[in-house]
């Protein structure tokens, strides 16, 4: 969202929150007044000393034109005591809802880049990770004086990937939906490449099995992103000296992306919220996570007409299925 959108969102609020206060204020102040009135006139007494009208100069009784309306000050003084509390209390009210009213923009704003903070912090997370295991890799290849152009091109494709990302994000941070077309085994093979390192850190192998070519109707930058995360995901919970197997197929409508692992399994307790943000099941004892990644590929499946759930699930390892729609 930009800095025009949200002050037009703040002046907005102003507009609700001033028209809120003045109409309730004049409508406390009017129903006041009004009971007030009625008290006074229904209280007053009168007293003589004017005219009676009537033929002849001679009342039949009413009050006459020269009359007095009085009030006791001891009938009347407990309903205007009455009356300004209540009135103070109402309008105390209604500061209160207008103030909540008016620091809501605030804090969905607030919302918003607290999320952004936490997305970005983790998406970047895994593609900094690999970038710091690639440049150990470069850096051992030329302290024995062996060629280094592979690892160093792996290095541009990993920090052009990073920058793809950083874009996609701030762009659904804005509210704007970035479209495009993917094609699977390219995306599934730029993320298996991007974590090739990480894999081989923690001893567990990278599998890409049979992978159709077909399109789907999700930007590449964002698949390559949803994949990362499975794969990830599968690398964090996968035994040393294990297999992380990626697949994907499709019939008329979807292309379904399968990442397996063989960890333990998640547990019967976790399931439910596995999906949810920060919600995190027990630590592989390799990087600590933070319950995002997950979340994360949901929400992008969900925008984009796709899903993701856990296909199965034992203590011999879980099966993701990514489903997204294909480009019709």
């Amino acid at each position: 969202m930009s800095a025009d959108e949200d002050r037009r969102i703040v002046r907005r609020a102003a507009v609700r929150v001033g028209t809120l206060v003045a109409s309730a204020s004049a409508v406390a102040i009017a129903v006041g007044v009004g009971i007030l009135i009625a008290v006074l006139v229904t209280q007053a007494r009168t007293e003589g000393g004017g005219h009676r009208g009537g033929p002849g100069g001679a009342g039949t009784g009413g009050a006459g034109i020269g009359d007095r309306f009085v009030v006791d000050l001891d009938d009347v003084l407990p309903w205007v005591v009455g009356l300004g509390v209540l009135g103070v209390v109402v309008l105390g009210l209604v500061g209160w809802a207008a103030a909540r009213w008016s620091v809501r923009p605030l804090d969905e704003a607030l919302r918003r880049q607290r999320a952004f903070v936490s997305d970005a912090s983790h998406e970047l997370r895994t593609p900094l990770t690999a970038l710091t295991s690639r440049i150990q890799i470069v850096q051992r290849r030329l302290h024995r004086g062996e060629p280094a152009d592979e690892p160093l091109d792996q290095l541009r494709r990993d920090a052009q990937i990073m920058d793809d990302v950083l874009a996609d994000m701030l762009l659904t941070a804005e509210g704007q939906v970035h479209t495009g077309t993917a094609w699977v085994d390219d995306s599934v093979r730029t993320a298996t490449d991007a974590l090739a390192s990480l894999a081989s850190d923690a001893g567990v192998r990278l599998r890409p099995g049979e992978l159709t070519s077909a399109p789907v109707a999700v930007p590449a930058v964002t698949v390559v992103r949803m994949c990362t995360a499975l794969i990830d995901n599968a690398i964090g919970h996968a035994p040393a000296g294990s297999d992380v197997t990626i697949t994907a197929d499709a019939d008329d409508h979807d292309v379904v992306i399968r990442v397996a692992d063989g960890g333990t399994g998640i547990r019967d307790d976790d399931l439910p919220r596995i999906f949810e943000r920060f919600a995190r099941g027990a630590e592989s004892g390799r990087r600590r996570g933070f319950g995002l990644g997950l979340a994360l590929v949901r929400e992008a499946a969900t925008r984009y007409g796709g899903s993701i759930e856990v296909e199965r699930t034992s203590p011999a390892g879980t099966v993701f299925a990514l489903r997204l729609p294909r480009t019709r």
